[in-house]
């Protein structure tokens, strides 16, 4: 797949989401200025638009990160409990610091999410069973552990509805001055593309890597650093998009091969046209009701999951 047909296709779907939607806007009401299309345009339509590039492109490098450091295509956010640990430390943020900002918030999730990904990656090392399928069914388990834990004390402390609507992946509510938090994922990214060549010697393993002169543990810490902060930014800003960082990564490796640095500018352009669609389909089918993005690519991801399961499997037989 060409790099000039996935930047047509978004720059097609990023003028679909800027004039799809409730409010009906055209190019030629912002033309003629007029005063009430004009603010919808530039407090919603825009940031929301913005919000899904941002939040497709850095979660789907993330998602390349986590495989490349895992040496398991399997592996994700989503299935490494790294959004699990997240959420839980956004509950404890909600409980221990009732009057917290978001960026207190946001570095609470980011070390719940970092130290969750951190004890997966300790639990990958303890598996001798190496398969490439139980691996991600390990951090699924793991995930929802972490998950019932949040439940419970979500339960126990009257949060429940609170925790699960808000943290529901969903664009509608993204207006100017709620979602400015997502820009912390472009450093973030831009630091990926910098260390792209060092993340892909650190996957063929740590004796090669050091072989090489490489200092292979703060290389892996600095990329699980990465997926946790932005886990936690998108997380809060917009909620929880899950398999998004799975499938995208995936898809990519299929055209492009497994180098990161050549794969990192088409998973990130693939992950921000696969969310916009998503997006846009969501605003489409119920029309003029809106399905959450988080319901979207939760059933289109799961979807395309069980295909890689199956596929792979039938491959190993």
């Amino acid at each position: 797949m060409k790099l000039r047909f996935l930047l047509i296709g978004l720059i097609i779907l990023s003028f679909a989401s800027l004039f799809i939607g409730v409010s009906n806007i055209s190019p030629l009401d912002l033309i003629h200025f007029k005063e009430e299309e004009t603010q919808v345009f530039l407090v919603s339509r825009v940031p929301r638009l913005v919000s899904i590039i941002i939040a497709g492109m850095s979660i789907s490098i993330s998602g390349l990160i986590m495989q490349q450091l895992s040496r398991n295509k399997f592996v994700s956010p989503t299935t490494a409990g790294t959004e699990d640990s997240a959420k839980l430390g956004i509950l404890v943020a909600l409980l221990v610091f009732t009057s917290a900002s978001p960026l207190e918030k946001m570095f609470v999730a980011f070390v719940f999410a970092l130290l969750g990904t951190f004890l997966f990656m300790k639990i990958l090392e303890k598996i001798k069973f190496k398969d490439v399928i139980f691996i991600p069914l390990v951090g699924l388990m793991f995930g929802n552990i972490i998950d019932s834990i949040t439940t419970f004390f979500a339960y126990k402390n009257d949060l429940i509805q609170n925790i699960s609507s808000w943290l529901q992946g969903d664009f509608s509510m993204i207006i100017a001055g709620q979602y400015e938090l997502i820009y912390i994922s472009i450093p973030l990214v831009i630091i990926a593309y910098l260390y792209a060549n060092k993340f892909t010697v650190a996957g063929m393993g740590e004796e090669f890597a050091v072989n090489l002169g490489l200092n292979y543990k703060f290389i892996v810490n600095l990329g699980l650093m990465i997926v946790a902060l932005v886990t936690a930014v998108v997380i809060l800003t917009v909620g929880m998009i899950p398999f998004l960082g799975l499938v995208v990564p995936n898809i990519v490796s299929l055209y492009q091969g497994d180098n990161l640095k050549k794969s990192l500018t088409h998973t990130a352009v693939l992950g921000a046209v696969f969310l916009l669609a998503c997006d846009v389909l969501g605003r489409l089918i119920i029309f003029p009701f809106e399905i959450p993005i988080g319901l979207t690519v939760g059933v289109i991801g799961s979807g395309i999951f069980i295909y890689m399961l199956m596929r792979r499997r039938a491959y190993a037989q």
